[in-house]
């Protein structure tokens, strides 16, 4: 007997884009393979063609005339969203690395009233050609998260999320470079909001691997997170 469709109109994807635009297209249609036609891109100051991109697939499309970083985006389309009513809010990464197929596995735990906020974690699901560097830098970049902001993940940094309405509207995002991937879940904690881990699947290819996090990056990050703490 036929299943019925997944529910999307009630969803909006928040894909944030930096010099995208070789890699957005086949980002934005899995994504409307799947169903979801509520997406908004945030570019982010980019200097190719990613805004270009975004408005010949079809989808709402927002321009920062310059980069401000990954948080500024994230919070600039979760804002748009809600504005546009939408149930649910996901953010989604625009270089490919995330599976637009297993965003209903990031809503069901929302729908079915079991959690505000669901956290995609590559260490519960898998990794495709993974640099065994980057695992080291984000393994402790989940050590650090448990430490400081006191809450138990397993993959810190993670951009593939999914939020009730009311949960992304308690994020008030102020960092706005990577930064902002701990800050999220200090808000989370802050506003005692219920949130679950989700295992997703995370593909790494040589050009999204180069633009990444470093050693360097991740000590950063870390002065970035405490110097936004202090004027928080």
């Amino acid at each position: 007997m036929p299943t019925d469709p997944p529910k999307t109109d009630d969803v909006c994807i928040v894909v944030a884009a930096y010099n995208e635009g070789g890699r957005l297209t086949p980002t934005l249609r899995s994504l409307a393979g799947q169903g979801y036609r509520n997406i908004v891109v945030v570019d982010d100051g980019s200097r190719d063609d990613t805004y270009q991109v975004a408005l010949a697939e079809g989808v709402w499309a927002l321009r920062h005339v310059i980069n401000c970083g990954q948080g500024a985006s994230l919070q600039t389309g979760i804002a748009f969203a809600l504005r546009k009513g939408a149930r649910y809010v996901v953010t989604f990464d625009g270089d490919g690395q995330h599976s637009a197929n297993e965003i209903g596995r990031l809503l069901e735990p929302l729908r079915n009233g079991t959690a505000d906020a669901a956290l995609g974690s590559r260490f519960l699901g898998r990794t495709i050609n993974m640099p065994f560097s980057r695992r080291l830098v984000l393994k402790g970049g989940v050590l650090f998260t448990r430490a400081v902001s006191r809450i138990r993940v397993t993959d810190a940094h993670n951009g593939f999320r999914a939020f009730t309405r009311d949960a992304a509207a308690k994020l008030k995002i102020k960092q706005n470079r990577m930064a902002h991937a701990s800050e999220i879940l200090d808000l989370i904690v802050q506003a005692r909001l219920r949130y679950v881990e989700v295992p997703v699947t995370i593909r790494y290819a040589a050009e999204t691997t180069a633009k990444g996090q470093s050693s360097w990056n991740a000590v950063a990050i870390v002065i970035q997170y405490f110097l936004g703490r202090l004027v928080r």
